[in-house]
């Protein structure tokens, strides 16, 4: 992951949108 440009640091791939959406699910949840 260190050797991304720095341009393609705001683009997130699909599965990594996938994930941090089941954890601000899993954040919400545990509130």
């Amino acid at each position: 992951r260190n050797n991304i440009p720095r341009k393609s640091l705001n683009y997130k791939t699909p599965i990594e949108v996938f994930l941090s959406h089941i954890c601000k699910e899993k954040l919400s949840n545990l509130i």
